[in-house]
């Protein structure tokens, strides 16, 4: 079937060849012109998935309409910051029926909107779909075992994205939880910062391993505050996820956190690189919707507190240490 990719980072290119590969007729829009013309001349994106060949049957368009017409499974995979903006532009060219799954990770500054919730106010009256779970671009690529999941209200809607999607190398299991999954993919984002910056300041793996496991619960904790299941967070899209973003190394949050923990600052960490670092603007959004809730995030507020108020990293994991003693599980 018409697929339709919007957005051809990293993970957005790495999903349209796959379902090329499965396939189906893909078209991938890319807001940079280079990247388009190396897709559709080269059959390859080395700005943003580099030593990666591409099946030539993939097509990128700079022209949103061009890669909406006709699609009755939309795929967005910007960057989450773009993304309402680059949902509103291309509503008006998706047709009636049309799926809308959402590959973007985080939760929209200001508004506290996790990503299915802009994709759905700009382009009403369709199905959403989250997908999350534990995968790394390069390797999706690279065609190695990976599973995630495809959320959504609509049992529907998560069955087609499934189906559409799974073969071979990627295995896509359905959720109902929606809020839940949703969490877990922006959440971990926050926490692979922390790890990274818990690596670049010395400390080891006892430290990384209570920091993901406070973590975890930490995003449990504000998930549930929302209506999300705790066994969500034992998932795909939560342990699964975190774990992998905090310990590979491909995780771009958990390198940013390495050298921020090395002494440089979140202006320094992020120059000259191409790819986005969600973590960094899900941080504010996090510690903006965890006081909405009244909920105690301190891993996360202490991410907040070294990327935007320069405290020092490495008083970071002393200060957390010496909180007030308490049990384990929350009452």
């Amino acid at each position: 079937m018409r697929c339709a990719v919007i957005g051809a980072g990293a993970w957005g290119t790495a999903l349209a060849d796959l379902l090329a590969s499965s396939g189906h007729d893909v078209r991938i829009w890319a807001f940079e012109g280079d990247v388009a013309q190396a897709i559709n001349e080269r059959h390859e994106n080395p700005r943003f998935l580099g030593g990666v060949r591409l099946t030539p049957d993939l097509v990128a368009t700079n022209e949103q309409a061009v890669a909406l017409e006709g699609a009755r499974l939309v795929l967005y995979a910007t960057p989450s910051n773009h993304l309402r903006t680059i949902a509103r532009a291309g509503s008006s060219c998706i047709q009636k029926d049309t799926i809308l799954a959402v590959a973007s990770k985080g939760i929209e500054l200001g508004s506290m909107s996790l990503m299915t919730d802009v994709v759905g106010a700009e382009v009403p009256n369709h199905s959403v779909v989250a997908l999350s779970g534990p995968s790394f671009a390069a390797e999706v690529a690279a065609r190695q075992p990976t599973a995630i999941v495809a959320a959504s209200d609509d049992a529907h809607a998560a069955v087609f994205v499934q189906e559409a999607m799974s073969g071979g190398s990627f295995r896509i299991y359905t959720h109902d939880d929606v809020v839940g999954v949703e969490l877990g993919g922006a959440l971990k984002n926050v926490m692979a910062v922390a790890t990274g910056i818990l690596e670049g300041v010395g400390l080891g793996f006892n430290s990384r391993a209570a920091l993901i496991t406070r973590g975890l619960a930490e995003m449990t904790r504000l998930g549930m505050s929302l209506g999300a299941r705790a066994s969500t967070f034992a998932g795909l899209a939560g342990i699964g996820d975190l774990v992998l973003t905090c310990t590979g190394t491909l995780s771009r949050n958990r390198s940013l956190g390495v050298e921020i923990g090395q002494g440089k600052t979140l202006e320094e960490a992020r120059s000259g690189k191409e790819t986005v670092a969600e973590g960094v603007v899900t941080t504010a959004s996090a510690i903006e919707l965890a006081t909405r809730e009244g909920i105690e995030m301190p891993i996360a507020e202490m991410v907040y507190r070294i990327l935007f108020d320069h405290y020092p990293a490495r008083l970071a994991a002393q200060e957390l240490m010496a909180r007030e003693l308490r049990a384990e599980q929350d009452a």
